[in-house]
Formats: structure tokens, sequence, C-alpha cells
């Protein structure tokens, strides 16, 4: 079983930053694929970014790239998501959840969810 808990959302200015973080516990961090996702009200849920399990090779959504950045701190069962250069269309609730394969879509463990609010 693994549990996953996220936070540092909150409210920013249009090209600020927010840092989001995932604490993973139940499993050793580098056995698994950890993944970001988000949905804005009357949305669908989409990808943003992803650390594959491993040594840790990362993947982004298209809207992201150069913008945030994923990275995993393995001694403190960590996942973090950098956001910089915030748009108000990055409004949304953002999800971590975690599965223990390199491939596929199918997530086992997702946390609450953390509210990140952009304002222009």
């Amino acid at each position: 079983q693994v549990q996953l808990v996220e936070s540092g959302g909150g409210r920013v200015q249009a090209g600020g930053s927010l840092r989001l973080a995932c604490a993973a516990s139940g499993r050793t961090l580098w056995r698994l694929t950890v993944g970001w996702f988000r949905q804005a009200p009357g949305e669908e849920r989409e990808f943003v970014a992803k650390v594959i399990r491993g040594v840790g090779n990362t993947d982004y959504a298209d809207a992201v790239k150069g913008r945030f950045t994923i990275s995993r701190d393995n001694a403190e069962n960590t996942v973090f998501l950098q956001m910089d250069s915030l748009k108000p269309e990055d409004t949304a609730v953002y999800y971590c959840a975690a599965r223990a394969t390199a491939s596929g879509d199918q997530y086992d463990y997702w946390g609450k969810g953390t509210q990140v609010t952009v304002s222009s």
C-alpha cells in the first residue's frame, strides 16, 4: 500500500512560481513511477509530468515544458513539481499519483489533490 500527500498549492500572480510536493509512504520512492495530473472544474483530468521509476527519467506535457520541473528526493521520499512562469490556464487541482511500473497508463495510488490558482 502506498499513500500520497500533496502540499504546496496556493494562489499566485501570473508569472509567479509555486513548488508542489508529493510525500510518499509505504514504498521506496525510486521503485515508483510518480506522475502529476491536474483537473480544472468542468474539464477532464490531464497529465502534467512524471518521473519514472529507477534512474528517474522525466516526461512532461507540452503545455508545461520549459516551465515546470519534476524532481525526486529519495532521502525524503518526496516528489516535487517546481512550477515557474505560471499562467492563468494552469489553474487547477493538482494530484500526484504513483505506480510500481515504468510503463503503462494506469496509476494505482492517488493523493487527494492541492489547489493551484493563478490570477491575472
